[in-house]
């Protein structure tokens, strides 16, 4: 798929702008960020690129670099896991969801977790991969555990931001070990343009600490959890506690020994146990949008507004005239209880509009 993605960004509460896009074509889907990340470097990144790909065929895929990483504002106070949660919540409200299915990877499973508990009108349904619900140093403060993570924050100090890229390759040799040469080197690279040394360690101090093991039990959509039985980063025994503890979850073990999954056997029991897993719980209380009230012009000018289209364009191929143009978008969105022309073609694009 060709990568079409416009980026956007966000406000946070406290000021910090979080870059954000949405890719594909159908029912949207939000992925909450995760460690490592740039909106533009992931398309190009053969460690993800079948991530992106996959994910947007059949849906519009939602997703964000977290604060401090990649085209989201990287000086940053507050990198906190409750600022992570309330980022997540500031995509999704700049956006205007009401109702999606919510993708968290790694630690980006704990925030999603944690959004589901506050949020459980808009999370139709839950997937977590390569989770924790508790970091390294909360399952095991152990004097050997506190010197590991001492010795993997010295290592990002002395060598995260050099041009040779030894360091990062030990990182990259834990989050897929299974990797070629092409794509080991593309994600050392990754860690060198997403974030600083700085960032990174105290990303990695953040991690450690992460502790929403009591949320579990309150999630209530439906849930599948995936991880690969050979992860070294994060493991196997982590994503069983996660299953263990939400209500009635699906848990389904990868053969695979890569925290990030390759295009491999493992990358494609994901996606069809994704697909199945949404075929098995179609969302109940579904709230996407009914166009039903708009009239046939109106719905001409959305369709076109969907296929991102500005105002002039718009009139030029309906033979209208600009000033008619905007009082149709005026009626439409208040038809539509939206406010911004983001949050018409999200809904747009949900009901199947815009495919031209």
């Amino acid at each position: 798929m060709i990568n079409q993605q416009k980026i956007q960004f966000a406000q946070a509460k406290d000021g910090t702008n979080i870059a954000y896009s949405a890719n594909g074509e159908g029912p949207v889907m939000v992925k909450a960020a995760n460690w490592l990340s740039h909106m533009e470097y992931d398309w190009e990144c053969p460690v993800w690129q079948h991530w992106l790909n996959d994910l947007s065929k059949n849906n519009t895929l939602v997703r964000y670099d977290e604060r401090g990483c990649g085209l989201s504002d990287r000086d940053v106070k507050d990198l906190s896991f409750e600022s992570w949660v309330d980022d997540l919540e500031t995509v999704v409200d700049t956006m205007g969801l009401k109702r999606f299915p919510l993708l968290g990877v790694s630690q980006g499973g704990a925030v999603a977790i944690a959004y589901a508990v506050r949020h459980p009108e808009r999370v139709s349904h839950l997937i977590l991969y390569g989770a924790y619900a508790q970091g390294r140093l909360v399952r095991d403060s152990s004097a050997a555990s506190l010197e590991e993570a001492a010795t993997m924050s010295n290592l990002i100090k002395l060598g995260w931001g050099r041009e040779h890229d030894a360091f990062r390759q030990v990182f990259s040799s834990q989050f897929m070990p299974g990797g070629d040469l092409e794509q080991l080197q593309s994600f050392n690279e990754l860690q060198r343009i997403s974030c600083s040394p700085e960032a990174a360690v105290r990303f990695l101090d953040e991690f450690n600490q992460i502790d929403v093991l009591d949320l579990a039990s309150q999630v209530k959509c439906p849930t599948l959890v995936m991880h690969a039985r050979g992860d070294l980063r994060v493991p196997f025994d982590a994503g069983r506690q996660i299953a263990s503890l939400i209500p009635r979850a699906q848990f389904v073990p990868l053969e695979s020994d890569n925290h990030i999954l390759l295009d491999e056997l493992a990358w494609s029991s994901f996606m069809s146990q994704l697909n199945g897993f949404f075929s098995e719980y179609p969302d109940q209380n579904s709230q996407l949008v009914q166009i039903s009230d708009l009239t046939p012009r109106e719905l001409q000018v959305l369709d076109k507004i969907a296929a991102g289209l500005d105002n002039s364009e718009i009139a030029t191929q309906l033979g209208l005239q600009d000033k008619t143009v905007r009082n149709h978008i005026t009626h439409i969105f208040d038809k539509l209880a939206v406010s911004s022309r983001a949050q018409a073609i999200v809904m747009a694009r949900e009901a199947g509009l815009g495919k031209h």
